[in-house]
């Protein structure tokens, strides 16, 4: 099966490309084209945030309130929810997703988004009077900061939009969203979804394109915020543009997260949460704890446990409902991958995987990897793989667990497993993260998820968020 597309979806209309340039898009478990879809050039971004800054300067939707804007925002969760399955599906061929992983969390995880935004409308106010020293009172108002560039990396393509998407639109802004070459399909569904939706023209608008034209978009005179989600290399690059320019920027990054096991932990409890705490998504999580923290009076057992977990989960095509761990995203990042794990076989112990599987000849394909005998030092241990490649480091007291786990540039997940909640979360507390998660991990959509250090800067998810997509406005009654 092969798709074309030839348009982008701007100001509620489909828009012929100003070139005739397109990305091909390949089927991560094939190997094969299985799209055609317009590149967006210098022009036809543009055109995105004129159409995005015309939006939000007639006011229809920034002045709108945030009761009515939820009404919007719920039409769109139901135009979304009907296509929640072909949403995943788009997703695991393109990038490689277990099917049964894109069905909770690029199906239905972004319906629970929205929901969660729009369901926070009625209990925010745009004024808030503050009793004034030097006059009658104060005026503290919040509007909606303006156009934002939305930037999306491929390996959470529908997630990681809507964790934009819904509260820019909650707050009244209109948005342009580049999606990643290697997962544009979804985005397609998802605009759609909002033009059955009735969300106004302008408000979000889709256009992919490569990282050159990424960087015109993110200096565009016309933007007035940036999201990012993506590499920490890429986010410096971001940030760098955006200090230039004194652009608000929202990044989140990066991740090389650890899972500390107490010595009281119950190691079958552990290895049952591992593929989502330590795997998820073929390991292309940015909050994955790929770094294993062991105590050393256990480390034989825990390497033993895990090298029989990896060895037993199912490698396969990602639309395969019994598949575990799906392909690569891309012939390229699967080649990184293995340069990550050829140095690894320099520096600790491979215990299983470290190849390509047996019989899977299209595709990027690698096997599930376990090191052990890992020196948090070495390279494997320092740098974000972002595939399923784990390894696993001795510690001889809690103290040294939280050191070595704080010993890292990043700062994003981190898990804490432990018989005992209380002394769990004495180690979580101590772990510096934007998140850690105890006996489990997985991010709420109540809280702020983000890093700290090279993970990134601000937060996604939680009310806290809507700060961001916000300018404060202060007007002093003086009589």
């Amino acid at each position: 099966m092969h798709e074309s597309r030839q348009a982008f979806f701007i100001g509620n209309e489909w828009v012929k490309p100003s070139s005739s340039s397109c990305f091909e898009v390949v089927g991560a478990s094939s190997g094969e084209v299985i799209a055609t879809v317009p590149e967006a050039k210098e022009a036809d971004v543009d055109r995105a945030v004129a159409a995005a800054r015309a939006a939000f300067d007639r006011g229809e939707w920034s002045q709108a309130t945030p009761v009515e804007r939820a009404a919007v925002m719920r039409r769109f969760l139901g135009a979304l929810a009907s296509r929640g399955d072909e949403l995943a599906k788009a997703v695991s061929v393109q990038n490689g997703m277990p099917v049964a992983t894109s069905t909770v969390l690029e199906g239905q995880f972004p319906l629970g988004v929205l929901d969660y935004y729009a369901g926070l409308a009625p209990t925010l106010s745009c004024d808030d009077i503050r009793p004034s020293q030097m006059g009658r009172q104060t005026i503290v108002g919040r509007r909606p900061v303006g156009v934002v560039a939305a930037i999306v990396p491929w390996n959470f393509p529908v997630t990681l939009a809507m964790s934009k998407i819904a509260p820019a639109m909650l707050a009244g802004c209109s948005v342009v969203i580049k999606p990643s070459p290697g997962t544009v399909l979804d985005s397609y569904i998802l605009a759609e979804a909002a033009l059955e939706a009735g969300v106004p023209p302008g408000v979000l608008n889709w256009i992919p394109a490569d990282r050159e034209v990424g960087a015109y978009l993110v200096s565009h005179p016309g933007m007035d915020k940036v999201a990012f989600t993506g590499s920490t290399a890429a986010g410096r690059a971001v940030a760098a543009a955006c200090g230039q320019l004194l652009r608000p920027v929202t990044l989140e990054l990066g991740g090389k997260s650890a899972a500390i096991l107490l010595e009281d932990a119950d190691l079958g409890a552990f290895l049952q949460a591992a593929p989502t705490v330590s795997m998820l998504n073929n390991g292309q999580t940015c909050f994955n704890c790929t770094r294993v923290l062991a105590p050393a009076a256990r480390y034989g057992e825990v390497v033993d446990g895990l090298a029989g977990l990896l060895a037993s989960l199912k490698v396969g095509d990602a639309l395969d409902p019994e598949t575990h761990v799906g392909p690569m995203a891309s012939a390229t990042h699967r080649e990184r991958v293995e340069g990550f794990i050829a140095k690894g076989r320099d520096e600790a112990r491979l215990v299983t995987g470290g190849g390509r599987p047996r019989g899977l000849n299209a595709g990027w394909f690698v096997e599930p990897t376990l090191f052990a005998d890992v020196d948090n030092s070495a390279t494997i241990a320092r740098e974000e793989i972002f595939g399923p490649v784990l390894s696993v480091i001795a510690y001889q007291d809690d103290a040294d667990a939280i050191r070595i786990a704080n010993k890292s540039d990043f700062g994003l997940g981190g898990a804490v497993f432990s018989a005992s909640t209380e002394r769990a979360m004495s180690v979580a507390r101590a772990v510096r993260s934007g998140t850690v998660g105890v006996n489990g991990y997985m991010p709420s959509l109540g809280a702020p998820f983000g890093g700290v250090k090279a993970s990134g800067l601000g937060r996604e998810f939680g009310p806290e968020t809507l700060a961001a997509y916000q300018e404060l406005k202060s007007i002093y009654v003086m009589a």
